[in-house]
Formats: structure tokens, C-alpha cells, sequence
């Protein structure tokens, strides 16, 4: 059975990873099942080299195992594609979804809603050895909500309106955000990709 490391320990992540790997005999582990722990500094312009440059410096430390990473945020058009790259530390501080959200709603006062078009981007990288690279991406478009009220949800789904929903992904189930979120359609991409290899 070949290993595949995926670059993260972010729990949400690995399990839906796991889950749409789970028909191909592949044993699928984090970074902290590998026994890796280090911090890759992801300096790329886009979200696909932050995903090659993470995956390439995991790859290096785990040579019999392949190695899956990704780069995902959100890109709104009216702020020139902003938060983009930065989606995770928007606020100055990473992971805080609160903050990040006001500042968000901050940004876009006076755009009116038909204006506030965005997108979720999922970029992933997958190293199976020094030959073979393979990268693919995945999108869902939506609509940045005109308010936000601080609660639970994961990122930036509170504020991401789908019409085909008439929701956000904040209130909808894991399922059916999962079944056309942008991780969810890199992921259909990538098994198409990964069993060439296998």
C-alpha cells in the first residue's frame, strides 16, 4: 500500500481528504502521523506556487511517500482579488475568522450586492516522485453578504452566499458544502489525476 503525506495537521482538512481518498488503496496521513513537524514558509504570489513550495519541502523529508498539499482562500473581485493568498491572516493575525470577517465587511461598505461577487480558490499539489507533479484547481463562486454577525462558522463561510443554496455555506450541512466546495472539486480533479499513478 504506497503512503501519501498530506501536508497539513488541520483535522477538517485531513478527514475530507481521507474521506475522497478512501477508495483507492492508499494509507493517508498528516504531517503528524508522518512524524513531520516543520513550518514551511509559503512565499509564493499565488496559491498554487504556496502549494508547490509547501509540497516540495515535505516531499524532501518523506522520500518513499507521496505528498499532497494545498493553498485555498477566498479572492473578492471587487477588492482586486483580495484577501486572496493573505485569506487566513486578512486581520494581521492568523486564523482569527471573527476579525477576519469584520475586516472584510469593513472593506466592502457602500458595494452593493450584486457587486459583491467572489470566489473560493483550492489550489493542490500532489508530488508522487521528482517525474511527476500534478496540480489542480477548484473553484465555487458566490456573494460576500452585506453584514456579518460573529458565530461558529469555519472561515469564510458565514459571508460566502451561494444563490443555488439561497445560503451560505455557513448554513448548509458539512455534506452539501462539500459536495461543491472548491476543496471538494480539486479533490474530483486530483483522484481523476492519481490514479495513473497507483
Amino acid at each position: 500500500m504506497r503512503k501519501l503525506v498530506v501536508a497539513s495537521n488541520n483535522a477538517h482538512k485531513i478527514s475530507e481528504i481521507k474521506e475522497m481518498l478512501s477508495k483507492f488503496d492508499l494509507k493517508v496521513l498528516s504531517l503528524k502521523e508522518a512524524g513531520i513537524d516543520v513550518d514551511v514558509e509559503e512565499n509564493g504570489t499565488t496559491f498554487m506556487e504556496n502549494a508547490l513550495i509547501k509540497a516540495r519541502a515535505i516531499k524532501a523529508l518523506c522520500k518513499d511517500a507521496m505528498v499532497l498539499s494545498d493553498d485555498s482562500g477566498l479572492s473578492v473581485e471587487a477588492l482586486d482579488g483580495a484577501p486572496g493568498i493573505y485569506s487566513a491572516r486578512y486581520c494581521g493575525e492568523h486564523g482569527n475568522d471573527v476579525e477576519n470577517n469584520k475586516k472584510l465587511i469593513r472593506e466592502m461598505e457602500g458595494i452593493p450586492f450584486e457587486e459583491r461577487k467572489a470566489k473560493f480558490v483550492c489550489a493542490m499539489a500532489l508530488i508522487v516522485d521528482e517525474a511527476n507533479e500534478v496540480q489542480v484547481q477548484g473553484e465555487v463562486e458566490g456573494f460576500i453578504l452585506e453584514s456579518y454577525e460573529p458565530c461558529e462558522g469555519f472561515g469564510y463561510d458565514p459571508l460566502f452566499y451561494v444563490p443555488s443554496l439561497k445560503a451560505t455555506f455557513n448554513d448548509v450541512s458539512s455534506e452539501v458544502k462539500n459536495s461543491m466546495s472548491h476543496r471538494g472539486r480539486a479533490l474530483e480533479k486530483l483522484t481523476v489525476e492519481i490514479k495513473k499513478y497507483l
